[in-house]
C-alpha cells in the first residue's frame, strides 16, 4: 500500500470516529500499521476508537506506543490524559500525575491557557493526595510563567491567594519546604494588595493566624519573631484592630512565656478590647506565675468563659486554685481542661491528671478517693513520684487503711530518704492512730527538710490542738505554729479557723476569733464549720447583719443538699423574728442536705407550730420523735398538736408515754386537759362511767403535776375543772378515787373514794388556791361562781334551803367579782343571767340585765340569746320567748337548746310541729328536756290505737324511725338521770316495742322501785301493770302473778294480764277464774270478744273442743266480732281437718277485713289470710294451687316482704320445679326486710339445693354460698346448720357425679354435734320442731357417710344416738339400713336371705311416716329381684305421701313405680301387669302436675314396646324438640339418645343429621360419641 492509500485509510479511520463507528476505524488503523507499524495518527486513533469501545488496556497501550513514537506531540498525551480522567483507576491515577506534568511542559511554549488548566488539574490531584510540596512547586511554576509572560498585578495575586488556600490545610503537617512557600505565598500576596483595604486586612489576618500556627510547632520555632514582625506591620496598618494582639497574646500563653512584652501586649489588647479572653487568659498565666492567684483565678475565670478550649488556661486556673486551696473548683478545671486536651498530647493531658489527682486527694472528700486512684493509673511512672506516692498514701488514710499508708511512708522513706511527702505522710498515719508523738517527730523531720512549707506549719499547729489542753495554751507551740502556717500559705483557710478555735477557746478573745473564722470562711466556702461559727459568734454579740450576710451568700450559692449548717441557722434566725414561710424553706433545705437531723426536724417542726400548719408540725415531730425517741420535747408537741387538732385519745396516749418515763408537768398538764377533754366529750354522749374514768384520771395526773409544781395556778384550776365536772354525772355513778393528799383524808397515801358532793366541794377548795395565785384572774372568779351553783343545784335535791341559800349568793358574789374584772367578757354575762334566774334567786330583772350585756358583748352569743328566750318563757311571755329562740337559731342552726325552746313552746300552743321540733332536737345533740320531750310524744302516739293508717303516724313512727330513735335517747337520759320514773316507763313501753322483753322489764321495775316511794298511787298502779305484763312476756309467770296480786285488781286490764299470767303459769282453772272476773268487768263487746276468745283457747288448752267451738260461734255472733276468733276457729278447723269448718271461717275472716291487706281492729292481716288459704288449700289436696295463692298475694303487694319469704319457702314443699323463682322469691324477701331476710336467705339456699345449683355451675351463687350465709346471720338456726349439711352433701354428690372428688368430707359429724347442740337449747314450744329437725339432719348425715362409704363413723353416729334414745324406730332403721348395705358390699352377687329382709321390712314398719323408709326397702327388693315387693312397698309409700299431704312424695313414689314398671318392661319381665301399671303411675304423675320425666318414662315404655313405630317417634320428639324451659337437661338427653336409635333403624338420616345439630348446639357429647359408634363413615 503506497503513502496515499495510508492516507486515504487514516482519512477514512478519522471520518469513522467522527461518525462514531470505532470498529470500522480499528479495521482502517489496522491496515495502516500492517504497512507502518511505527504509524503516529494510526496508534492515536486506536487509542481513541478503543477508548470509545470501553477497552481501556488497549487505548492505554496504544497511546503509550504513540508518545513513545513521539514524546514531544500532544494529541497521544490529550488522548492518555483524557483516558485516565474517564476510568478513574487507582493505577491510572498514579500515572496521571506524570502525564500532567508532560502536557503543562509542551504547553509552556505554546498554549499558556492549557497550561493553567492542566497545572490546576494536577494541583487538584496533589491535593487530593495531600502532597502540598508538590502543589507548591507546580503552582509557583505556573505562577512563575505568568509573570514571566508579563501578567498584571490583580491576576498575579489571585493566583498567590490561591496558592495561600492551597497550602494552609494541613499546616503542622508540611515540611519547611511547603511552608515556605507559603509564607512566601502570604508575603507575595500582601505586597500586591493595596493598603489599607479589606483584602488586605483579611490576608494579614490570615498570614498572623499561619504564622501562630507554624511559630507554635516544634519545626519552626524561629518563626516567633516572623510573626512579631507581621502583626506589629498589621498593628501600624490597623492600629485599632485587636486581631494581632489577640494572636500574639494567645501565643505567648500557649507557649507559657509570660514575659513583660507579653504582659504588655495583654494590657494593650484589654484597652482594645476590654473582654478580650486572650488577654484575660494572659494576665491570668502571669498572675500565676507571680503568685497572684486571686487575680489569676479572676482573669483566667474570665478568660475561658469565652474561650473554653484554652488548654494552658484550664492548667494555670486549675494551679491557681490549688494554690488557694479550692480543691473541687480546681479538679473540675482539670476535668475541662482532660476534655479540650488533645490525645496526642500526653505531657499535658499528666500534668492536668497529676494536678487533678492532688486536688480530688486534698478534697477530704470520701465519694473522691476511687477517682482519684483511677487517676493515678492514668498517670505513667507514678510509682517513681514521691508526691503522687504520698497522696496515694493519703488516701488509705482517708479510707482507714492506716496499714498500708504507714508501709507506703517506710518504701518512700527507704527509696527517697530526702523526701518530705514520705514524712508527711508518715506523720499523719501516726497521728490518725492518735501516736502523736512520733507524728510530731515526722512533721519536725519534715519541716528541717522543707522549712517554707505552710502546710507542715499548720499539721504540725493542728497536732498541737489535738494532744491537748496542755499544748493548746501553750503558745510556742499551737499558737505560734498556726500562725506561722497564716504567714507562709496565707491562702490555706483549715489554719485561720484553727486559730479561730484558739482564740475562742483559749484566748477568750471572740472578736480576734470571728474574724479567723471570717477569713477561714471567706477562703473556703465550704467550710461549714467556720462559717456557722463565725455567725454563732456574730449573733452573740448582736450583729445580726453580719450574720445574715454570710448565712445568705451560702445559701445564695448553694446546690440543692448542701450547706446544711447554713440553711439551718438561718432559718431559726426566720424563725426567731416570726417570718415563719421564710424559716421552713431554710430548715426544709437543710433537711435535704441531712434528712436525719432530728434536730432540725425539730425546728422545722416548730416553724409549721407558728404557722399554724398543724398537720404538718405533727409530721416533723413525728419524724424527729422516729429518730431520737429519747426526745422528750418532739413527744410532746406531738402530743400537744393531737390536742389542739381534737384528737384527744391519741394525744393521752403521747402524754402518757412522756408521763411514764418523768414527771415532765407540761406533759401532765397537756395529758389533764385531754383527759379533761375526753370526759366532756363521754359526758355529751351520756356515757358517764367511762366519764368518770377520765376524770379520776385527770385528777391522778394533775396532782402528780401539782406535787412537783404548786406554784403554777393553772394546774390548780384544771383540779378544779375535774372536780366540777363530776357535778354532770349521776349521782350513783359519781364515786372518784382521789389521793388522801389532795382530798384532806388519811392516810395521805392512799386514794379515798368521794362522792359527787365531795368532788365539788374540793373543786371549791382547787379554785381558791388558785385565785390565792393569781387573785385578779376573771375566769378563775367564773369557775368557782360555777362551782358554787352546781353546789346549789345538788342541794336542792336535798331540800336544804340555807345552805341552799348561802351557796347561791356565793355563786352570785364570785361571778359579780369576774364581771368586774372582766366587763367585755360575754360567758361571765351570761353565767351570771344563769345564776341570777335559778330558783331561790329568782332575781329576773338582774337576770334580763346579765344577758342583754352579754348580748351587747358579743352579738353572736347563741348561748345568752337561748337563755334570755328561757327566761322570757318562764315569765309566760311566749311572743318574745319565740323571737329570743329565733335569733339564736339563726346564729347557730346546730345549737340543740334554742330549738328546745321552741318545741316546748310549740307544745305550749298545741302545735302539729312539736314532735318533728323534739324529734330535730334528738339529731342535734342529746339533751335531757329534748329527749324526754320527744320519747313523751313518741309513746302518745304509739298509745293512740286510731292514727295507724294515717299520714302522720307513718311519717312520724315509721319513716322517722321514731321508735328506735327515742329508745335510744332515752337509753341515754335513764343512764343519766336515773330517779325519772316516768322516762323508765316510757323506756320499757319503747322496750316492749322492740321485741326488748327483758329490758322492758328492768325498766318497769326501776320504775315501780321509784313510785313505791312516792305518794302518786295512779302513776304506781300503771307502773305495776306493765311491769307485769313485761315478767309475763319473759316467762317469769310466779312473779308476774305476784306483781298483779299485790293491789287488788279490779279493773279489766289487770284482770286479763292476771289471767294471761296464770295461764302461762299453767294453772288453768285459776286463769279460767281470772277470765270470767274480767268477762264481768268488760263494758263493750268488743272487750267481751276478746275475752271469749281467750275462754276458748283456754277451753281448747282443756280438752274441752266443743266448749271452744261454742265460744268461739258466740264471738262471731256478737255486734262488733272480732278477726281473732274468726282465726282461731279457721285454724282449729284446719287442726282437726275440718274443712268445711276451716272454709267458713276463712269466709267469714274475709268478710271481715274486707279484702284488704290490713283491717283495723276487726281485719286481718294479708300474710295470715294467705297462710290460712294455703293451708286450706294443701288440706283439700290442691297442692299446685298454693304457691299460686301465694304468688297471687305477692302481686297484689309486692312490697311486702312477709309474703316473699312465704313464697320462698312454699315453692320447694309443693312446687319444686320452680324452685329457680323461689330462690328469686327469697333474695327479694332479703332485700326488702331485714327481719324477714335472715329466714328468707335459707329458703333461697333451700329453693336453689331444689334447683340442683352447685358450685360446679356457678361457683358464686350456689346452694352452699347462700346457706353458709344465711348460717353466718343466724347462727343460733338450727334449721340453717342443717340447711348447711344438705347443701355440703348435694355438692359431694354432684363431685360424685362428675367424676371428681369430693371436696367437703368430714363435716357430718360436727354439724350433727352443732344441730344437736343448738337443739339442746330451744323452749318447751319449739322442742318438737326441733326434734324433727335433728331427725332430718341425722338422716342427712348419715347419707352422706354412707355415700363416703364410712360405714364404721356411721354406725358409731347411730350408737351414740341410741344410747340416749334407745328405742328411737328412725335411727334403727338407719342402723339396720347400714348393717344391710355393708352386707350386701362384703356379699357381692349374693342373694339375702328371707329372715334378714323380714327383718327390714318390719324395721321400716316401724316408721309408719317415714317415705323415705319405703322407697329404700324397695330398691331393696329391686336389687333383689324382687319386683312384685318393691311394686308393693312403691304402693306403700304412695299411700302414706297421700295420708300425709306430701305433694312431692307422693309424685316421687309414683315416678319410682312407673320406672320399676318400665324397667320390668324394658327386661321382658313375665306378666302384662307392668304396662298398665307404667301408664297408670305416668297418668297420675301427670295428674298431680306437669312432669317430664312421666312423659320420658312413658315415651320409652312406647320404645320397648314397638320401636319403630311413629308414635314412638312423636313422643321423643315431643321431648326432644318442644321441650319446656322447666324441663332438666337430663331428660332432654335420653329422649334424645332413643330417639337417634329409632331414627337409626328406621335408616332415616335426614333426621338424624338433624338431631345430631340439635345435639351439637345443645352440648350434648354423649349422643355424638354414640352417632359416631353406631354411624362411623358420619
Amino acid at each position: 500500500m503506497s503513502s496515499k492509500e495510508v492516507k486515504a485509510a487514516l482519512k477514512s479511520a478519522r471520518e469513522a470516529i467522527k461518525n462514531k463507528e470505532y470498529k470500522e476505524a480499528l479495521k482502517h488503523c489496522k491496515n495502516v500499521l500492517k504497512l507502518e507499524k511505527s504509524n503516529y495518527n494510526a496508534w492515536v486513533f486506536i487509542g481513541v476508537a478503543a477508548g470509545e469501545l470501553e477497552q481501556p488496556e488497549q487505548a492505554q497501550a496504544a497511546y503509550r506506543k504513540a508518545t513513545e513514537l513521539e514524546p514531544e506531540q500532544l494529541l497521544a498525551w490529550q488522548g492518555l490524559a483524557n483516558l485516565y480522567e474517564k476510568n478513574n483507576q487507582t493505577d491510572d491515577k498514579s500515572e496521571l500525575p506524570a502525564v500532567y506534568q508532560k502536557l503543562i511542559t509542551l504547553y509552556e511554549s505554546s498554549d499558556k491557557v492549557k497550561c493553567q488548566e492542566v497545572s490546576r488539574k494536577l494541583v487538584d490531584l496533589h491535593l487530593q493526595e495531600k502532597d502540598y510540596l508538590q502543589v507548591a512547586r507546580v503552582w509557583g511554576r505556573l505562577i512563575q510563567l505568568q509573570e514571566e509572560g508579563g501578567v498584571e498585578g490583580a491576576e498575579l495575586l489571585q493566583l498567590w491567594r490561591e496558592m495561600t488556600h492551597f497550602l494552609q490545610d494541613g499546616l503542622e503537617e508540611q515540611d519547611n519546604e511547603t511552608q515556605q512557600h507559603l509564607i512566601t505565598a502570604y508575603e507575595k500576596a500582601i505586597a500586591l494588595t493595596t493598603a489599607p483595604c479589606e483584602d488586605h486586612k483579611k490576608l494579614s489576618m490570615d498570614f498572623i493566624t499561619c504564622l501562630a500556627k507554624l511559630s507554635f510547632c516544634v519545626q519552626l520555632p524561629h518563626e516567633e519573631a516572623k510573626l512579631k514582625e507581621v502583626c506589629e506591620a498589621m498593628l501600624s496598618t490597623y492600629p485599632s484592630q485587636p486581631f494581632p494582639l489577640e494572636v500574639l497574646c494567645s501565643h505567648y500563653t500557649q507557649s507559657g512565656n509570660c514575659s513583660e512584652e507579653a504582659v504588655e501586649y495583654c494590657r494593650r489588647l484589654l484597652e482594645l478590647d476590654a473582654g478580650s479572653a486572650a488577654a484575660l487568659l494572659g494576665l491570668g498565666v502571669k498572675a500565676v506565675e507571680d503568685r497572684k492567684y486571686e487575680d489569676a483565678i479572676k482573669h483566667l475565670s474570665q478568660g475561658l468563659k469565652k474561650m473554653p478550649s484554652s488548654l494552658a488556661g484550664w492548667h494555670s486556673l486549675a494551679q491557681a486554685q490549688l494554690k488557694m486551696h479550692k480543691y473541687t473548683d480546681s479538679a473540675k478545671a482539670c476535668s475541662q481542661g482532660l476534655r479540650v486536651c488533645k490525645d496526642n498530647d500526653t505531657e499535658s493531658r499528666e500534668r492536668l491528671q497529676k494536678l487533678r489527682m492532688e486536688s480530688l486527694v486534698r478534697s477530704g472528700a470520701e465519694t473522691t478517693l476511687d477517682e482519684a486512684l483511677d487517676t493515678l493509673t492514668q498517670i505513667s511512672d507514678s510509682s517513681n513520684s514521691p508526691a503522687l506516692m504520698s497522696l496515694k498514701g493519703r488516701i488509705y488514710l482517708q479510707k482507714g487503711q492506716i496499714d498500708q499508708a504507714l508501709e507506703l511512708s517506710s518504701e518512700l522513706e527507704a527509696s527517697h530518704p530526702d523526701s518530705a511527702e514520705a514524712l508527711i505522710l508518715k506523720g499523719l498515719a501516726h497521728q490518725a492512730q492518735d501516736q502523736f508523738q512520733q507524728a510530731e517527730e515526722s512533721f519536725q523531720k519534715a519541716l528541717s527538710l522543707s522549712p517554707e512549707s505552710g502546710e507542715l506549719y499548720f499539721l504540725l499547729g493542728r497536732l498541737y490542738w489535738l494532744m491537748g489542753d496542755e499544748t493548746r495554751q501553750d503558745r510556742n507551740k499551737a499558737h505560734t505554729h498556726l500562725l506561722k502556717a497564716a504567714k507562709l500559705d496565707p491562702h490555706l483557710g483549715s489554719v485561720f479557723r484553727h486559730l479561730g478555735h484558739y482564740y475562742r477557746e483559749v484566748a477568750r478573745d471572740p472578736g480576734r476569733a470571728r474574724g479567723c473564722y471570717k477569713r477561714a470562711f471567706e477562703m473556703d466556702g465550704s467550710d461549714g464549720e467556720a462559717g456557722a461559727a463565725a455567725v454563732d459568734i456574730s449573733m452573740e454579740q448582736g450583729d445580726m447583719d453580719s450574720a445574715l450576710a454570710i448565712l445568705t451568700s451560702v445559701t445564695d450559692r448553694a446546690t440543692p443538699g448542701s450547706a446544711k449548717w447554713a440553711w439551718m441557722r438561718r432559718g431559726l434566725y426566720y424563725l426567731k423574728i416570726s417570718q415563719h414561710q421564710q424559716a421552713i424553706t431554710d430548715l426544709q433545705a437543710a433537711l435535704r442536705a441531712d434528712p436525719c437531723d432530728w434536730v432540725c426536724w425539730e425546728c422545722l417542726g416548730e416553724a409549721y407550730l407558728h404557722r399554724h400548719s398543724f398537720t404538718a408540725a405533727l409530721k416533723a415531730f413525728t419524724k424527729a420523735h422516729q429518730l431520737q425517741p429519747l426526745s422528750i420535747y418532739s413527744l410532746y408537741q406531738v402530743a400537744a398538736i393531737r390536742q389542739t387538732l381534737g384528737k384527744f385519745k391519741e394525744a393521752a396516749g403521747e402524754y402518757l408515754k412522756i408521763v411514764q418515763r418523768e414527771d415532765y408537768v407540761p406533759a401532765l398538764k397537756g395529758l389533764g386537759e385531754c383527759l379533761l377533754a375526753l370526759a366532756r366529750c363521754a359526758l355529751e354522749d351520756y356515757l358517764d362511767g367511762r366519764a368518770v374514768d377520765f376524770i379520776e384520771s385527770a385528777i391522778k395526773y394533775l396532782f402528780r403535776g401539782v406535787q412537783r409544781r404548786p406554784d403554777l395556778s393553772c394546774l390548780w384550776k384544771l383540779l378544779g375543772d375535774a372536780c366540777s365536772l363530776s357535778g354532770t354525772v349521776a349521782p350513783e355513778r359519781a364515786r372518784v378515787l382521789v389521793p388522801g393528799a389532795l382530798s384532806g383524808h388519811s392516810p395521805p397515801d392512799q386514794n379515798h373514794s368521794l362522792d359527787r358532793s365531795t368532788l365539788l366541794t374540793l373543786g371549791e377548795r382547787c379554785y381558791g388556791r388558785a385565785l390565792k395565785l393569781m387573785p385578779e384572774a376573771a375566769s378563775l372568779w367564773c369557775d368557782l361562781g360555777v362551782n358554787y351553783y352546781r353546789q346549789c343545784q345538788k342541794l336542792s335535791l336535798s331540800q336544804d334551803q340555807d345552805n341552799n341559800q348561802i351557796l347561791l349568793e356565793k355563786a352570785l358574789q364570785c361571778i359579780k367579782k369576774a364581771v368586774m374584772l372582766d366587763s367585755a367578757n360575754h360567758s361571765y354575762w351570761n353565767a351570771l343571767g344563769v345564776v341570777a334566774m335559778a330558783p331561790g334567786a329568782e332575781n329576773f330583772a338582774l337576770a334580763q340585765h346579765s344577758f342583754i350585756k352579754s348580748v351587747k358583748a358579743e352579738p353572736n352569743n347563741v348561748a345568752a340569746w337561748t337563755n334570755l328566750g328561757v327566761l322570757y318563757l318562764k315569765q309566760g311571755n311566749i311572743e318574745l320567748s319565740h323571737e329570743a329562740f329565733k335569733i339564736a337559731q339563726s346564729l347557730e342552726p346546730l345549737y340543740v337548746n334554742c330549738w328546745i325552746g321552741q318545741a316546748l313552746i310549740a307544745e305550749m300552743v298545741g302545735s302539729y310541729d312539736t314532735m318533728d321540733l323534739f324529734r330535730h332536737t334528738t339529731e342535734l345533740n342529746t339533751h335531757t328536756e329534748g329527749v324526754k320531750g320527744y320519747g313523751h310524744w313518741v309513746c302518745s302516739t304509739l298509745l293512740d290505737k286510731s292514727n295507724r293508717d294515717s299520714e302522720l303516724y307513718r311519717y312520724n313512727i315509721l319513716q322517722m324511725n321514731a321508735v328506735s330513735a327515742a329508745h335510744t335517747a332515752l337509753c341515754k337520759y335513764t343512764e343519766r338521770i336515773q330517779t325519772d320514773s316516768s322516762a323508765f316507763v316510757m323506756l320499757g313501753y319503747l322496750n316492749e316495742h322492740l321485741q326488748l322483753k327483758r329490758q322492758a322489764t328492768v325498766a318497769y321495775k326501776r320504775a315501780v322501785e321509784l313510785l313505791e316511794s312516792s305518794p302518786h298511787v295512779e302513776e304506781l298502779r300503771f307502773a305495776l301493770r306493765n311491769y307485769g305484763r313485761s315478767l309475763c312476756n319473759t316467762g317469769q309467770c310466779e312473779e308476774a302473778i305476784r306483781v298483779y296480786s299485790s293491789t287488788p285488781p279490779e279493773e279489766l286490764q289487770d284482770l286479763a294480764g292476771l289471767a294471761l299470767a296464770y295461764f302461762r303459769a299453767g294453772l288453768l282453772q285459776e286463769s279460767l277464774a281470772a277470765y270470767e272476773k274480767a268477762l264481768a268487768v268488760a263494758s263493750t263487746e268488743r272487750e267481751r270478744a276478746y275475752i271469749l276468745t281467750a275462754l276458748a283457747l283456754l277451753q281448747h288448752r282443756l280438752g274441752s273442743m266443743d266448749t271452744a267451738k261454742t265460744l268461739l260461734f258466740k264471738c262471731s255472733l256478737l255486734k262488733e266480732p272480732i278477726s281473732e276468733s274468726l282465726l282461731c276457729l279457721c285454724a282449729l278447723g284446719l287442726v282437726q281437718g275440718d274443712a268445711t269448718l276451716a272454709t267458713a271461717a276463712l269466709s267469714e275472716l274475709l268478710k271481715l277485713s274486707g279484702g284488704s291487706g290490713v283491717a283495723g281492729g276487726s281485719g286481718v292481716a294479708v300474710e295470715q289470710r294467705c297462710l290460712l288459704t294455703c293451708a286450706l288449700l294443701a288440706l283439700q289436696g290442691h297442692f299446685s294451687a298454693v304457691p299460686r295463692e301465694v304468688a297471687r298475694a305477692v302481686h297484689s303487694n309486692p312490697g311486702n316482704a312477709t309474703l316473699w319469704a312465704l313464697l320462698s319457702r312454699l315453692v320447694p314443699q309443693y312446687d319444686p320445679r320452680k324452685a329457680s323463682g323461689g330462690a328469686v322469691a327469697g333474695s327479694v324477701a332479703c332485700l326488702s326486710s331485714m327481719t324477714q331476710g335472715k329466714r328468707a336467705l335459707l329458703c333461697s339456699g333451700l329453693n336453689q339445693l331444689a334447683a340442683g345449683r352447685h358450685s360446679g355451675e356457678n361457683s358464686s351463687r350456689n346452694a352452699l354460698k347462700t346457706i353458709q350465709r344465711a348460717v353466718l346471720l343466724c347462727p343460733d338456726d338450727m334449721a340453717a346448720w342443717a340447711g348447711l349439711m344438705a347443701a355440703c352433701y348435694a355438692e359431694n354428690t354432684a363431685c360424685a357425679l362428675s367424676d371428681s372428688a369430693p371436696l367437703r368430707q368430714g363435716l357430718e359429724c360436727p354439724l350433727m354435734s352443732a344441730i344437736a347442740e343448738k337443739a339442746q337449747a330451744v323452749g318447751p314450744e319449739e322442742r318438737p320442731l326441733a326434734h324433727a329437725v335433728e331427725g332430718w339432719a341425722l338422716q342427712q348425715a348419715l347419707s352422706g357417710l354412707r355415700q363416703a362409704t364410712h360405714y364404721d363413723q356411721a354406725q358409731a353416729l347411730c350408737t351414740q344416738v341410741l344410747s340416749v334414745s334407745p328405742e328411737h324406730p328412725a335411727v334403727l332403721l338407719q342402723l339396720k339400713q347400714l348393717q344391710c348395705e355393708r352386707l350386701l358390699q362384703e356379699q357381692a352377687g349374693t342373694a339375702l336371705p328371707v329372715p334378714v329382709l323380714e327383718q327390714l321390712s318390719a324395721a321400716v314398719m316401724a316408721n309408719p311416716t317415714s317415705v323415705s323408709a319405703w322407697h329404700w326397702l324397695a330398691g331393696l327388693y329391686e336389687s333383689q329381684g324382687l319386683l312384685a315387693q318393691a311394686s308393693v312397698a312403691y304402693r306403700q309409700s304412695l299411700q302414706l305421701c297421700s295420708q300425709l299431704g306430701q305433694y312431692s312424695g307422693k309424685m316421687g313414689s309414683l315416678l319410682r313405680l312407673a320406672l320399676l314398671a318400665l324397667s320390668a318392661c324394658m327386661a321382658k319381665v313375665p306378666g302384662s301387669d307392668w304396662q298398665s301399671l307404667v301408664l297408670e303411675a305416668t297418668t297420675e304423675a301427670l295428674k298431680l302436675g306437669p312432669s317430664p320425666v312421666a312423659l320420658l318414662i312413658q315415651a320409652l315404655l312406647q320404645f320397648s314396646i314397638k320401636m319403630g313405630a311413629r308414635d314412638t317417634r312423636r313422643l321423643l320428639e315431643r321431648l326432644v324438640y318442644y321441650a319446656s324451659f322447666e324441663q332438666p337437661e337430663t331428660v332432654t338427653s335420653v329422649a334424645r339418645w332413643y330417639l337417634l336409635r329409632h331414627l337409626h333403624s328406621k335408616d332415616d338420616l335426614e333426621l338424624m343429621d338433624k338431631l345430631v345439630e340439635d345435639a351439637t348446639v345443645a352440648g350434648d357429647s354423649r349422643l355424638l360419641q354414640f352417632h359416631k359408634q353406631i354411624c362411623p363413615s358420619a
